[in-house]
């Protein structure tokens, strides 16, 4: 059956002839309809702006997170951690030996007052100033007196305790000075890597410390193991068995406190050396320079990752730097390996070096002066 159809005019026509009125409403819905889009318009362009206003934000947030979590993941001790548990020493393995001692040839080149005192007038000066190795042991304080050059004397010293007492006191300020310095400088270390983001100058410090530390490829976990303190009771008791308590050619000409080895440069040459060999003992104009690059061979050397590597591993388990453990990883500074390692050891115990690990050095005048 077709279905029938009626055009629309023809069924208005019909209803109007019948009586009905019809009521046009289309108006009243345009209208209505009008009003609710502009409504949707407002609202619609109301989310736009405010999603367009909060983006940056968004972005500048999500930047700061990642920047974040990198900073962290710099200072993270997961990697560090696992590298040292599998003794992988890649991370301390390359080293860039081109500005390894630029920092210590500049004590050359600085005018220093290097009068050399004898042994008589530094032990006054030690009693005037009230500086006492056993008020040290017991009260962890040490005078800030910085001697550049040893005494003569120190071999006519007949009383050994005298002797001793008289050598430590004069390279135990050095020691702490120089620790404090890499103190300083580690904290310095990880206030930056902490940081979501590093000014030109933070940068430009790292770019430093990674010359001066040898370090290959700006390696932070490198970095980080090379950077770190020697104990103090393992600095005296090398520096005493180098130069028997101060006694030594070395010690005495060249104010080389720990007897290392140069192929260039200037150096004092070993009477016992056979003739072919080419190598000296570094000398130095100050103390404090030997005692600097001391701490830099120990800190950079390839025969020390080791050691180093020992110490980070105390430093990971937040055990203090133990030196009669870590003296077992010096065999290679001697010639005669764990027998020097056994003479470090001994000279420690009997001489209650460890009594100085603790020791703090009080300011000098001057930097109190800075304070008022």
């Amino acid at each position: 059956m077709k279905k029938q159809t009626f055009p629309v005019l023809q069924i208005k026509k019909y209803l109007r002839e019948k009586g009905f009125t019809i009521i046009k409403k289309k108006q009243n819905v345009k209208e209505g309809s009008n009003l609710g889009s502009i409504s949707r318009t407002i609202l619609s362009s109301l989310v736009i702006i405010s999603f367009f206003s909060i983006m940056p934000l968004i972005i500048n947030l999500t930047k700061e997170r990642v920047n974040f979590s990198k900073g962290l993941e710099n200072n993270s001790k997961n990697k560090l951690n696992i590298l040292l548990e599998k003794r992988d020493l890649k991370i301390d393995g390359a080293l860039d030996q081109k500005y390894l001692f630029e920092d210590i040839l500049i004590f050359d080149d600085q005018p220093v007052d290097t009068v050399r005192l004898s042994a008589a007038t530094i032990q006054e000066l030690f009693i005037s100033t009230n500086y006492d190795l056993k008020d040290v042991r017991k009260n962890k304080l040490v005078k800030p007196i910085s001697l550049t050059l040893l005494p003569q004397e120190m071999i006519k010293i007949e009383n050994i305790k005298k002797r001793k007492d008289l050598f430590i006191q004069i390279i135990l300020p050095l020691i702490i000075n120089e620790n404090n310095n890499i103190r300083l400088d580690r904290k310095k270390l990880f206030s930056i890597l902490n940081k979501s983001k590093n000014t030109k100058l933070e940068k430009a410090w790292l770019n430093s410390k990674f010359k001066k530390y040898g370090v290959v490829n700006k390696d932070l976990s490198t970095l980080k193991i090379r950077m770190d303190e020697v104990p103090i009771s393992l600095a005296i008791a090398q520096a005493a068995k180098e130069t028997g308590w101060g006694t030594s050619r070395f010690a005495q000409e060249g104010n080389a406190l720990f007897g290392q080895w140069t192929w260039s440069g200037e150096g004092i040459k070993p009477k016992r050396a056979d003739n072919d060999s080419t190598h000296k003992v570094m000398k130095f104009k100050v103390l404090q320079a030997s005692v600097k690059a001391y701490q830099r061979n120990l800190n950079t050397h390839s025969s020390y990752k080791y050691f180093r590597s020992a110490r980070a591993e105390l430093r990971s388990k937040k055990k203090k730097l133990d030196s009669i453990i870590l003296t077992q990883y010096l065999d290679k500074y001697a010639e005669n390996g764990k027998e020097y390692v056994k003479i470090l050891q001994q000279i420690i115990r009997q001489n209650s070096l460890t009594d100085f690990d603790d020791a703090k050095l009080l300011p000098s005048s001057i930097d109190l002066e800075s304070l008022i």
